[in-house]
């Protein structure tokens, strides 16, 4: 399987570290106040994601909460002993769209202060939770820039009912002479930007398209991608979730117990590495997509 990877073009892995509890289709039923009532699963689940790497020999990119980290210090200690770089997610997974400017530079400053603290780190990276920095919140990128993040992978491309900026441009890109924005990944097929970086959409596809989609990305456009998850994926035990609609109960449960193993062929069949070194470090492979925008 390794020999029929694309020579020499590493893609970015990257985990999005949040309990099943905080996702954005549930802020309904669960109301944050209630957090620290519920179960926690995310250190299990880490500790197996972790494991999974560490057996590839593959280094990732962990965006984690603020919420999490405080209350799970060891997590963070974990996976930068492992030698991932730790990223922010924001501290209480508040869409960016639904903040004030004021209010967002407050949840990422403080989410990079705790992460940094914990870590002895310097956190360069900032995840939007939902992707919800798009077209009528570009000040987002001010603000992250404040508060001294280097890189934000915060903006997909597509159209979606829930966030999206499909006339942005595909590739990494300087938003601010101090930030680079590095989108995640879609493939441009009849005029039209397709989702080709994890999430439910890994799920929801048969393997065999999202490698093949990832592939074109790589070979045809000489890219490297983005592929995203969250510790929750591999849950199978994870409680249900009551009072939330269908369409949200499909795209959250969807083949949860197919993820792992799809998880280990994708680890396979492709190189993977972190955001900083792919497209921050000097000469680190895929550094010549920063130039792209398009």
């Amino acid at each position: 399987m390794h020999a029929d990877r694309p020579a020499q073009l590493v893609n970015a892995l990257t985990v999005d570290v949040e309990d099943y509890f905080q996702v954005s289709a549930f802020a309904g039923p669960i109301a944050p106040s209630s957090w620290d009532a519920r179960e926690c699963r995310v250190e299990r689940n880490v500790d197996r994601i972790l494991a999974l790497l560490a057996a590839d020999g593959v280094k990732a990119t962990f965006f984690t909460l603020g919420w999490i980290a405080e209350r799970y210090p060891d997590l963070v200690r974990a996976i930068v002993d492992e030698g991932h770089e730790i990223a922010s997610h924001g501290y209480g997974h508040e869409r960016a769209s639904d903040l004030s400017q004021a209010r967002f530079y407050a949840d990422v400053n403080l989410a990079k202060l705790i992460l940094e603290d914990l870590s002895g780190c310097e956190v360069k990276g900032y995840r939007a939770p939902s992707f919800s920095i798009g077209a009528g919140n570009l000040w987002a990128f001010d603000s992250l820039v404040r508060a001294g993040y280097r890189y934000s992978s915060s903006v997909y491309p597509i159209r979606h009912d829930h966030y999206g900026m499909p006339e942005s441009p595909r590739y990494a890109h300087r938003v601010r002479p101090e930030l680079l924005e590095i989108p995640l990944t879609t493939m441009r097929l009849f005029e039209r930007n397709f989702p080709s970086s994890g999430g439910g959409y890994f799920r929801l596809l048969p393997y065999r398209v999202s490698r093949w989609m990832l592939r074109r990305v790589n070979r045809q456009e000489g890219q490297a991608g983005i592929f995203y998850f969250h510790p929750w994926e591999i849950d199978t035990g994870q409680p249900q979730i009551a009072g939330i609609s269908r369409k949200a109960r499909f795209r959250h449960y969807l083949n949860i117990h197919r993820m792992e193993a799809r998880l280990k062929r994708l680890l396979s069949d492709f190189c993977w590495g972190r955001m900083d070194q792919i497209f921050l470090g000097a000469g680190a492979p895929g550094t010549a997509s920063v130039a792209a925008s398009a």
